[in-house]
């Protein structure tokens, strides 16, 4: 019998068809801009509610479960929400907004002296970063059945890409500012230590913001798909 042979294209031509694909480039940086907003503060979490909300070691170490808390509690909504057809760039924004009222109750936490509220925007910023994230992933699944397995080796690279420079920069950012504030360079009102803090969570929610922009046209008009679980389960439906 005669052997196939099989044909192995350049990975080149490969990916020019894929980012050709209708939206496929506005979804990869949809994706960089929602995981870098989501993750510009991982660095600087435990950082901000020692230095500025003077918590205790255990109670800034529990900052980072509450956060995952809030992913996993993202994960299930997602699922749930996804088994009753909703688009999943639809359930990416929700959490891209989401994001926006746990950064700012972040950032108030300060002036407030707040910690309760400095942990309940770290839960809804990982509850927001939860549904962005499988909202992207499910996205990723749905393109091009000829480039799911590129489509899903983007997403996570793209991801990691963005996931790791977003948190260098925001430790430089927040560095940086606050070297400026110390030294009265950027005048008498902006000298407290949580300046260059807040100045990294304005960014990430100016990055929610343009996320938001690049999600828009990838939102199907109508308020729901077909579910990701079959129904029928493979079995022919009853005709009358």
């Amino acid at each position: 019998a005669a052997l196939k042979t099989e044909i192995r294209r350049p990975f080149r031509e490969v990916w020019a068809e894929f980012i050709a694909i209708p939206n496929a480039r506005r979804f990869l940086w949809a994706t960089a801009l929602g995981t870098m907003a989501f993750n510009m503060q991982d660095i600087i979490l435990e950082p901000y509610g020692g230095e500025i909300l003077k918590l205790s070691v255990g109670a800034t170490s529990a900052l980072t479960a509450m956060l995952a808390g809030g992913g996993l509690l993202g994960f299930y909504v997602a699922g749930r929400k996804l088994a009753k057809g909703i688009d999943p760039m639809r359930l990416a924004a929700y959490g891209a907004l989401a994001g926006l009222p746990a950064f700012s109750a972040v950032i108030f936490s300060a002036p407030f002296d707040a910690g309760w509220l400095f942990r309940f925007g770290a839960f809804g910023v990982g509850f927001g970063g939860g549904l962005f994230a499988v909202g992207t992933l499910f996205t990723a699944m749905r393109l091009e059945s000829a480039f799911v397995g590129l489509a899903l080796g983007a997403w996570g690279a793209v991801q990691a890409a963005a996931a790791g420079l977003s948190m260098f920069f925001g430790g430089v950012l927040r560095d940086v500012v606050a070297t400026l504030s110390a030294e009265g360079a950027l005048g008498p009102a902006l000298t407290d230590p949580s300046v260059g803090y807040s100045m990294v969570y304005h960014v990430e929610m100016l990055l929610l913001f343009l996320t938001l922009i690049a999600i828009g046209p990838l939102v199907k008009r109508r308020r729901s798909v077909s579910p990701v679980v079959p129904q029928n389960l493979g079995l022919s439906e009853s005709r009358i």
